[in-house]
């Protein structure tokens, strides 16, 4: 079954963040305590990513790219939009984070790294879930954390993470036949640096210190296929 270990991301990041929820009556001065050491680790992680470049000019190009087409679309809008509109159907109206707050950073923490692309590959093309399934685990982990301060918007960034796993895994054939193996290694070395920056704004974002709209950032990992692409070709 191609898509089981995306379906087991899912459900353990929904398991973690039912989980978080029963933690959601801790006191405000421990919870604001906790939501900033989990910005700072969180930020301390996208560092660490961000020193995964072998070439640094392709994320710096691929950073501003992104963010001018992320700004013309304004994704972040979006995904707030999407956010809301959950919030409607639930009818949750609480004086804690928003739905959509949960929902956007826990997505956006989800979705970006190398992980969730290599395991994909793996489910695809050898039937083989094993990374997918230990990213699950620590994404439950991080749910459990994450809904116990931002809420239960967490929970629901388990659709886009099973949809975005999901169709990698089903097209890995198509993107094995086209794409050489150095092209896509590359690519995914400077996609896990190019995310890493995204993930240290989202951990400076949570900490309080920005506001980057990181949801407009998310088309510079497109960029990054295509400048790969690009340098394999005039090769």
């Amino acid at each position: 079954m191609i898509l089981l270990g995306s379906f087991v991301n899912a459900l353990l990041i929904i398991l973690g963040s039912i989980i978080g929820r029963l933690f959601k009556n801790i006191p405000d001065t421990m919870k604001n305590t906790v939501l900033s050491i989990i910005g700072l680790a969180v930020a301390v992680l996208g560092i660490q990513m961000g020193f995964k470049s072998s070439n640094f000019i392709i994320v710096i190009i691929s950073l501003v790219l992104g963010a001018v087409i992320g700004e013309w679309l304004d994704l972040d809008k979006q995904l707030i939009r999407l956010g809301k509109w959950a919030e409607s159907k639930l009818g949750k109206k609480t004086s804690e984070n928003s739905i959509s707050e949960g929902f956007v950073n826990a997505t956006l923490i989800f979705l970006i790294g190398s992980m969730g692309v290599l395991g994909a590959l793996d489910s695809g093309l050898r039937n083989d879930h094993s990374v997918l399934i230990t990213k699950g685990i620590i994404d439950g982990f991080t749910s459990i954390v994450l809904s116990s301060t931002l809420g239960i918007g967490v929970l629901l960034s388990a659709i886009p993470v099973f949809l975005y796993q999901g169709i990698i895994a089903v097209f890995s054939g198509f993107i094995s036949a086209y794409i050489s193996e150095a092209a896509l290694n590359l690519f995914i070395q400077e996609m896990t640096a190019t995310g890493g920056v995204m993930i240290l704004a989202i951990g400076l974002n949570i900490v309080g210190l920005t506001k980057i709209r990181v949801a407009n950032l998310l088309p510079s990992i497109v960029v990054v296929g295509i400048i790969v692409c690009i340098m394999f070709l005039f090769q």
